[in-house]
């Protein structure tokens, strides 16, 4: 069993990707040309200025950060208050703690939006570490997220697992060298999350449980 379980929140403990990608997509709107939802779901939880350097190729750096401030705001306005946390997660905690697994949160969301995701959740007192977007300059598929949590947590990357929702946290994961599993719950495909390096994938993240509890630690390198 692993020793150490480090989850994204925005798509995998929290069912917010719809207003995410809605609030971005507003944001976009006040700024230039429409793009499409579907385009948008392809970068789901890819790195914010990323995402924008994909969709809006010609948007200047001061652009990019005018409609990423933009974003945040209407989704602060409009959609944080609507969103919920997915049925199991405490339970699914609760499991890892008491088998003596250790766990982090490792999450691009931070300030308002990741105060009240914790809210929702009700799991703090699972919580060993937590790496957000207050400490690193880049999202994920950038490591650094992934080791950060490493480090809080005390654990080398072949002693812990990245469960997340998109194929940028598995990608973050292995570059961290922790393995990675998937759920479902981004709007990405399980092919998508295999092909990125996922050792297991499920609907939800209870249906996840077992393979955490029962997947070897990835061998030391």
């Amino acid at each position: 069993m692993f020793s150490g379980f480090i989850f994204d929140v925005e798509g995998t403990l929290v069912d917010c990707v719809p207003q995410t990608l809605k609030s971005l997509q507003e944001a976009i709107e006040r700024y230039g040309p429409p793009v499409p939802y579907n385009t948008l779901q392809l970068y789901s939880g890819l790195d914010g200025d990323q995402t924008l350097q994909l969709v809006v190729p010609d948007a200047a750096e001061a652009v990019r950060k005018d409609i990423l401030a933009m974003q945040g705001k209407i989704y602060r306005e409009k959609y944080l208050n609507d969103v919920h946390s997915f049925e199991g997660i405490r339970d699914v905690f609760q499991s890892l703690v008491r088998q003596g697994g250790r766990i982090a949160l490792a999450t691009d969301c931070k300030g308002p939006e990741l105060k009240h995701y914790l809210s929702l959740l009700d799991v703090d007192e699972f919580i060993t570490a937590k790496a957000c977007g207050d400490d690193v300059e880049h999202g994920k598929p950038d490591p650094r997220l992934i080791g950060l949590a490493l480090r809080k947590l005390g654990l080398t990357g072949s002693r812990a697992v990245m469960v997340g929702d998109t194929p940028y946290d598995a990608e973050a994961a292995l570059e961290a060298g922790a393995s990675a599993a998937g759920v479902l719950t981004g709007g990405f495909s399980s092919e998508a999350l295999l092909e990125a390096g996922c050792f297991a994938v499920q609907e939800e993240l209870r249906a996840l449980l077992p393979s955490l509890v029962t997947a070897n630690p990835r061998p030391n390198p």
